[in-house]
């Protein structure tokens, strides 16, 4: 199956980054979006069919916290599952952004391997 994806993150190259090695894991991907906030990724998620979304956390306009709140606050919205991709990671903000409704922590740097497994999980495959 192949998936729509969204990815959010305030840095271009972040963005490229993290779009080669989705490439590069062998994931099948319809369609690639990207964000450089929050809220544009909202107004995405607004018009777009999206399977997973792929988000940092300090962002300007809306950071990826606000982003997964407001997420979870739409019937529309609230069932896609984030993962937060960060080089913030202390097992208490971890837990936080869990506990929140994120379904999964990325730390950066990360591998092309690390990420397919974490689709694969997060996707039920």
């Amino acid at each position: 199956m192949a998936y729509n994806i969204l990815v959010v993150d305030d840095s271009e190259t972040v963005r490229a980054v993290i779009a080669k090695a989705i490439g590069m894991s062998g994931v099948e991907v319809k369609t690639l979006m990207t964000a450089g906030n929050g809220q544009q990724a909202l107004d995405i998620l607004d018009k777009e069919w999206v399977d997973l979304v792929f988000a940092d956390i300090n962002m300007p306009v809306m950071g990826g916290v606000e982003m997964v709140k407001r997420m979870k606050a739409d019937d529309g919205m609230k069932g896609i599952p984030v993962v937060i991709v960060s080089t913030e990671g202390s097992a208490t903000r971890i837990n936080g952004l869990l506990e929140s409704g994120v379904r999964a922590f990325l730390r950066k740097p990360f591998t092309p391997e690390s990420l397919k497994t974490t689709i694969d999980s997060i996707m039920g495959k």
